[in-house]
């Protein structure tokens, strides 16, 4: 959205339930009365709700819930997250987008959401489903001070940061399964995947990306999926706002961050526990060249997962090499 156009629809925004006079909007602007009604037509074309009526103006009716930077911005509370919006209406992956924009030095905290992506990944090359309109999609970007090995524990934050903004805005008990998933009754409603560049004793970047399934209804998902995905609003009743869920999210997410640079990750971990749903239960870890059954006990302090296998060993499963099924 261009400055002209923003600057009209937060002038609207901010006398809304009253008109707007296109002559007072021309003063401010020093634009024609031309200028104004097309750019007028052009928010409308963008979804929002724009009454014209003759000698009072133009009156802001409504807001599509589209994830515009305008309306994630509007009442966002963080420091730096979210703070540098790149919106895609379509993308092939909004987290092959933030590595070059970070490649490129765009700074801490951008992100890159879009409605859709063509190409959306997950884990170990699993295609991510994303109906247009229906889901968030996003990646931020981070130059953390931490060193490689402790990057795993930023999945376990984003899950953490998510599930807290789920149950708040939504009121459904999201649950994480470990390393990077969130589940209500058993389906998945949200996948994270981070990636990063580093040396060995520092971290150039990392983006952060997230997919949740916020207003999908069962016929959106692919059949392939279908028994193990599920939407918020199937669960909820309702439809959710996706710019208010993203925004609790970004908001979440920077304060456990600012908590893990002044206290360290245990904070983080012990949230993380609280919410799981995969400790302290049988399970089934499968790596691409075997799998095996034990206990999830614990996550040390890296956010590997603990499991005591049934001759009595103690197995540490890391994140990024292995997924984790829940045993029948």
């Amino acid at each position: 959205m261009d400055l002209l156009k923003d600057t009209i629809l937060r002038l609207l925004r901010e006398r809304s339930p009253e008109y707007v006079s296109g002559e007072e909007i021309c003063r401010l602007l020093n634009v024609t009365r031309t200028a104004v009604w097309k750019h007028i037509q052009a928010l409308r074309e963008n979804g929002y709700g724009i009454e014209a009526r003759s000698r009072a103006g133009y009156l802001l009716t409504g807001v599509p819930d589209k994830l515009f930077p305008e309306e994630i911005g509007q009442g966002l509370s963080t420091r730096f997250l979210g703070r540098n919006i790149l919106y895609c209406d379509s993308v092939p992956s909004t987290n092959n987008l933030a590595k070059e924009l970070a490649a490129q030095g765009a700074a801490d905290g951008t992100m890159v959401v879009a409605e859709e992506q063509s190409g959306g990944k997950g884990r170990l090359g699993r295609h991510w489903s994303s109906a247009k309109y229906k889901g968030i999609f996003f990646t931020f970007i981070l130059y953390p001070p931490l060193i490689p090995s402790e990057a795993n524990v930023l999945t376990l934050m984003t899950a953490v940061a998510m599930a807290e903004a789920v149950r708040n805005e939504t009121g459904v008990a999201a649950g994480i399964k470990w390393p990077n998933d969130l589940l209500v009754d058993g389906k998945k409603i949200c996948g994270i995947l981070v990636e990063l560049s580093a040396e060995m004793e520092r971290i150039n970047y990392m983006v952060v990306g997230v997919g949740v399934n916020v207003n999908q209804e069962e016929n959106d998902f692919p059949e392939v999926v279908r028994l193990n995905a599920t939407s918020l609003k199937a669960h909820a009743g309702r439809v959710i706002s996706r710019v208010k869920l993203l925004q609790a999210f970004l908001k979440e997410f920077e304060k456990w961050y600012d908590i893990s640079l002044e206290q360290g990750f245990a904070p983080v971990l012990a949230r993380w526990k609280e919410m799981s749903v995969s400790l302290n239960c049988p399970v089934r870890i499968s790596t691409p060249n075997k799998s095996w059954d034990g206990w999830a006990e614990d996550i040390d302090s890296d956010g590997a997962l603990l499991v005591r296998l049934p001759g009595g060993e103690l197995k540490r499963a890391i994140s990024g090499e292995v997924s984790l099924r829940l045993s029948e």
